[in-house]
């Protein structure tokens, strides 16, 4: 690794500063040195981690060694609040949720960019030449083979209920899943799999009854499995379950053959941003990277053009579209997590 960067988990003092240059959430933040050290700054937003981003970064500077990368995490919800409500000023946002994506861009907040890279994606991955995805991600199911011993696996939404359903004792506090009211990725994902897939209410209900325990992220569900705290994480990010799951480990994907929600990240230059033609050239990097060939070293996060995904004949990602924005209205929304709410919190 060629670039030192320092990877800083905010501690309380931390966050009091972090607090003080704006009101967004942080998460992590990292600063990626350039040669030499007082050249171009580019300053990045993203809910990746810094362990999976870094690479992408890393390969970036091998082309471009002059530009220092400035790269901030947060959640979807604090970017989209980072950008709308506060004109923080970043060069580039990378969110997993394509929704808030596309209403910060139809809002007014995006600039448009165009170069060759930006025409070749096909049209479900672009949107106004304002947002461009640059990865496709699917949700998956995340379990502890130990504690579904004796049961057959699901491979569908509906047997998944019925398994539920049917074993109460051994999965009780055992499931997690996104809080859908927290986290934009999880609100992304139920939406899109209420509108796509018939067993969503059914499924919703189920877990409800058996005191599902939410969470923001991935990560967080995925070490809770792993833990053996969880029995089962549902609709977690693929591309974070592989990082956990190899030959020696005691964990085990399971991917629902019914429906497959598949997120595509994607990217934007804010309104705000301070360097839009440096933008451009990361944006460009990042879209070349979306072709595995085009990609030099080791990646955590998988390309748009993903050879095994394409082949899967379930495969059909998210477009990004209009159709992403009906569920951001204020009275869809309200309506979606009430009932939401009313299914997974019973009494």
């Amino acid at each position: 690794m060629r670039h030192a960067f320092a990877s800083i988990l905010l501690s309380a003092a931390l966050i009091a500063l972090a607090g003080a240059m704006a009101a967004f959430e942080v998460e992590e933040h990292g600063r990626f040195p350039g040669t030499p050290a007082d050249g171009p700054e580019l300053r990045l937003i993203g809910t990746a981690e810094l362990r999976v981003f870094a690479p992408l970064i890393e390969d970036f500077q091998r082309r471009h060694p002059e530009i220092t990368v400035d790269y901030t995490t947060a959640s979807s919800a604090e970017i989209f609040r980072a950008l709308m409500e506060e004109q923080a000023r970043f060069d580039l946002a990378i969110s997993s949720a394509m929704d808030l994506q596309l209403k910060i861009a139809n809002d007014g907040f995006a600039r448009s960019y165009t170069s060759r890279e930006t025409t070749r994606l096909p049209s479900w991955a672009r949107w106004r030449d304002q947002v461009f995805a640059f990865t496709s991600e699917p949700a998956v199911v995340v379990i502890s083979p130990e504690r579904f011993e004796g049961l057959e696996l699901p491979r569908s939404r509906h047997q998944l209920v019925s398994l539920l359903r049917d074993h109460p004792e051994r999965f009780r506090g055992a499931v997690g899943t996104y809080d859908v009211r927290e986290s934009g990725l999880g609100y992304l994902f139920a939406t899109q799999e209420a509108r796509s897939s018939d067993a969503f209410w059914r499924l919703a209900e189920v877990l409800g009854r058996l005191d599902v325990q939410l969470y923001c992220c991935s990560g967080q569900m995925i070490d809770d499995v792993a833990s053996g705290r969880l029995a089962m994480a549902y609709n977690v990010l693929g591309s974070y379950a592989d990082q956990y799951v190899d030959p020696r480990s005691e964990l085990e994907i399971v991917t629902l053959e019914d429906y497959r929600n598949v997120m595509l990240r994607t990217v934007l230059i804010p309104a705000t941003a301070q360097d839009p033609a440096r933008a451009g050239l990361f944006v460009d990097h990042l879209l070349r990277s979306g072709n595995a060939a085009n990609f030099e070293g080791p990646r955590i996060l998988p390309p748009l053009r993903d050879p095994a995904m394409r082949d899967t004949s379930d495969f059909g990602p998210i477009r990004l579209g209009p159709a992403l924005l009906v569920y951001l209205d204020e009275l869809n929304r309200t309506a979606f997590l009430d009932a939401w709410s009313n299914s997974v919190e019973q009494p």
